[in-house]
């Protein structure tokens, strides 16, 4: 029995009260004054004691005894296997006769709202290189350039800014370390594209990293001719991610979310210039000094030092 905090009867209550008109011959006014409540309560618990016993005395389910618009079984069932046939719900309605509403529902409660439901939930697959360098995510994230602070920051609409173009900001992260590289482009061509890559490896070789297989996905930069040739110059096995699977190169994916948040979209820039100038402090802060959840909650640069102190060990 579920019974409200503010109830004045629970049935231990209804149960004395009723004893105590029956057995000890209290009318119904003394009984209710005794126990909180009105005459005609006391009487009704009465009523219902004489009836039906102590059974009677427990709340009744507030469902009514028959719902004519409700749906059967059979309905709700023939609901779902038409689902599964990946039709619509609005065909599903006509075809079996009910409102839609009813199918919107009944789907819900199947788990089958949207029609990606039918697919199974593919597991989510970890992986890390065992080195620095064994593998480097790189992707790009158009940026709106700023010519002024705009609305959204004054919360003046007239200080909106319309046409002012677009920048690239490519990033680079180390699979195994997930040591950042990042730069702003005017734009993600072939040859932007290049550009970043030969001063992304000589970042990391500047901190004792020799990059060895990169990963990208499938923009028409890096599948160009010469982003491919520059590749082979550098001694670097270029993959590619699988089309419309932006989780195979998760890791810079997640890198741009925490970019966006606190460096792009963390503080305000008065500029383009003054946002790219901003960069290469986070960058910094974000290898040297900013755990990291994915590697035990230690910066990037700390394992990067780790990785590069087993390989001497492994060399003596």
């Amino acid at each position: 029995m579920n019974t409200h905090k503010h109830a004045r009867l629970t049935f231990a209550r209804r149960l004395e009260m009723v004893k105590q008109m029956t057995l000890l011959g209290i009318d119904a006014v003394q009984a209710a004054t005794a126990h909180g409540v009105t005459a005609p309560t006391a009487r009704k618990w009465l009523g219902r004691y004489l009836a039906g016993g102590e059974a009677a005395l427990a709340d009744a389910s507030s469902r009514p005894a028959r719902s004519p618009k409700s749906i059967e079984p059979g309905k709700a069932l023939l609901i779902v296997e038409l689902r599964k046939r990946r039709m619509l719900q609005s065909r599903i309605a006509r075809s079996v006769g009910v409102s839609e509403s009813t199918v919107s529902r009944v789907l819900a409660r199947a788990g089958l709202s949207k029609l990606n439901d039918l697919q199974p939930a593919e597991p989510v697959v970890r992986y890390e290189h065992d080195a620095p360098g064994d593998l480097l995510h790189i992707d790009t994230k158009k940026l709106g350039r700023i010519v002024t602070p705009s609305h959204r920051v004054t919360g003046n609409r007239k200080d909106c800014v319309e046409g002012a173009g677009w920048e690239t900001l490519f990033v680079a992260i180390d699979d195994h370390a997930r040591l950042a590289f990042t730069a702003m482009h005017p734009d993600e061509k072939k040859e932007q594209a290049i550009v970043f890559l030969r001063n992304a490896v000589a970042y990391y070789a500047s901190l004792g990293v020799t990059v060895r297989r990169l990963l990208t996905d499938n923009g028409p930069a890096f599948r160009s001719r010469e982003f491919r040739v520059a590749c082979d110059e550098l001694g670097i096995k270029h993959r590619f991610t699988r089309p419309y699977r932006p989780q195979t190169n998760g890791k810079a994916e997640r890198f741009i979310q925490s970019a966006l948040r606190e460096w792009a979209y963390g503080w305000t820039h008065q500029n383009s210039a003054h946002r790219t100038l901003a960069l290469g402090s986070w960058q910094h802060h974000y290898n040297w000094h900013r755990p990291h959840s994915g590697i035990g909650g230690v910066a990037p640069m700390a394992r990067l030092k780790v990785s590069r102190n087993n390989l001497l060990t492994l060399h003596t």
